[in-house]
């Protein structure tokens, strides 16, 4: 269990890396990094508690990186 929330906490940080690297976000490193670090936890804490998302955890980490890039800066993005 501990190995796999360590391995979803390496995952969401390279694909924090990797959408502002390639340009897919405009946060900054640190902020992207966080932002899936955030939705990488709670896709794994859903998983465990109820057992809902995709069969493998590397696959979930990546999708709630994503879904998270996606979902939080849009919100608070019109809010200025």
């Amino acid at each position: 269990m501990f190995p796999t929330l360590m391995g979803t906490v390496v995952i969401a940080g390279i694909v924090g890396y990797a959408a502002e690297k390639s340009g897919f976000t405009h946060n900054g490193y640190l902020q992207s990094i966080i932002i899936c670090v955030g939705g990488a936890f709670l896709a794994y804490f859903v998983q465990i508690m109820f057992g809902i998302g995709f069969a493998r955890p590397g696959i979930n980490a990546i999708a709630a990186s994503v879904g998270a890039l996606v979902i939080v800066p849009t919100h608070w993005r019109g809010r200025r």
